[in-house]
């Protein structure tokens, strides 16, 4: 993958994206969203900026809008003009009076493993084919 000099990705004002957007740099949002987007850098919304969907990040700013499933495995920071709508895990939280975050929201562990033993997945594939018995 080449390298763009530290720039972060960008998608302006006027711009509406529909889809999942994967990336190693920075990404910051003055347009529309409506997907996914995983970064190992930084997500910043801006004032007119509004993404529906999953975000994975290290650290994010939020100035404009989001709703849906957001994951920061370090700092979140919503400033005053944010509104965020959904669920929320985060490592830190920062949140300046008059920003609105009406989201279910669980702290200090970054990102949720999803990492599942094989036996306790065996046991549930098994519970799942067999019929219940009852007594």
């Amino acid at each position: 993958m080449q390298e763009f000099g530290g720039q972060p990705n960008r998608i302006e004002k006027n711009t509406k994206i529909k889809g999942d957007i994967t990336s190693e740099a920075d990404f910051r949002i003055d347009g529309k969203l409506e997907g996914n987007v995983k970064t190992s850098g930084k997500v910043v919304i801006g004032k007119d900026g509004l993404i529906n969907g999953k975000v994975e990040c290290v650290n994010a700013d939020i100035e404009g809008n989001f709703k849906g499933e957001l994951y920061v495995s370090q700092l979140l920071s919503l400033k005053s003009s944010a509104n965020i709508e959904g669920t929320v895990d985060v490592a830190k939280l920062a949140v300046e009076p008059g920003a609105t975050f009406n989201a279910s929201c669980t702290m200090g562990k970054g990102k949720p493993s999803n990492i599942v033993s094989n036996s306790s997945n065996q046991n549930a594939q098994r519970a799942k084919n067999e019929p219940a018995k009852v007594s």
